[in-house]
């Protein structure tokens, strides 16, 4: 990408859009049925991370791209970078979502970055949102999007992709949990999402296209699951703010764990491969 281009892309800070949505019962009995329902809820109120699944943008079939995601250049700048995925985000919780409300989302693209790193070209795109409930802001969030290269084809018997390089060193955890990543959960959780993006449930495409070794388990669950533990760690309580950052793919088959370990004014959490080492952290604060 030429400077030119950037220079377009950053036309696109400031733009804004809102987006509204009644949260429903019958949301929440298919999201608890997807992530599982680990935390008790009182007077009405929904379960943390349920706003992923919220306000999605609905496009119709010629309005997608080749990936499955809504075609660019709309909201979204049109980065010409074909692979795009959660970089990481973070959560302030102001107050709970409650069943029964309206949920409006008001996100603003706040920062377009280009990068060239190990792996190529980067370009980040940093979108803040605002969630309110019964007109009161609820929760705050920052959420960073990577696009990427196109990866370098790999001969027919790796099987997909390289090995995520750079990834840390397996953690010691004193609360692990084991997820059976099945298709079956990934494809219901791209339902609840309204998520088409092929990576998540069209093995042939995310292996031949995008260069995975298999089938991408979604960052938004990840980050629910790692929310959630926090939440019972601290009593059941939402935590004051949840910060998080994808490391590398995590790729379903088999199974993989969500890890935690406090310290001192906060929860260190993370989920881990079967090979043990992270592939998204995150530190959630009371």
């Amino acid at each position: 990408m030429d400077e030119n281009e950037v220079e377009t892309l950053r036309t696109w800070i400031g733009r804004e859009e809102r987006k509204s949505e009644l949260l429903t019962a019958a949301l929440v009995e298919r999201f608890d049925a997807t992530v599982g329902r680990s935390l008790a809820r009182i007077d009405g109120e929904a379960p943390l991370g349920i706003h992923w699944c919220m306000t999605q943008p609905a496009v119709a079939a010629e309005g997608l791209g080749a990936d499955g995601h809504p075609a660019r250049g709309g909201f979204l700048p049109p980065v010409a970078l074909p692979r795009r995925m959660w970089a990481g985000g973070g959560l302030s919780f102001l107050q709970p979502l409650r069943v029964g409300e309206e949920v409006v989302r008001i996100s603003r693209i706040a920062e377009i970055v280009h990068k060239r790193g190990r792996s190529g070209e980067l370009v980040f795109v940093t979108v803040e949102h605002d969630i309110l409930c019964a007109d009161a802001l609820a929760i705050r969030e920052r959420q960073d999007i990577v696009y990427r290269a196109a990866p370098v084809p790999e001969s027919a018997d790796t099987g997909g992709a390289r090995p995520p390089v750079g990834v840390p060193e397996p953690r010691r955890a004193e609360r692990s949990e084991t997820v059976d990543a099945t298709a079956t959960l990934l494809f219901r959780y791209s339902a609840l999402t309204f998520n088409g993006h092929r990576i998540h449930y069209d093995l042939e495409y995310a292996r031949r296209d995008e260069g995975y070794r298999g089938l991408v388990v979604h960052g938004p669950l990840q980050a629910t699951l790692m929310l959630h533990m926090a939440a019972r760690m601290l009593g059941g309580k939402a935590p004051a703010r949840f910060d998080y950052r994808g490391i590398a793919p995590l790729v379903h088959g088999g199974s993989f764990t969500v890890n935690a370990m406090e310290r001192a004014g906060a929860i260190d959490l993370w989920t881990a491969a079967d090979d043990g080492a992270p592939r998204m952290t995150a530190t959630a604060t009371a």
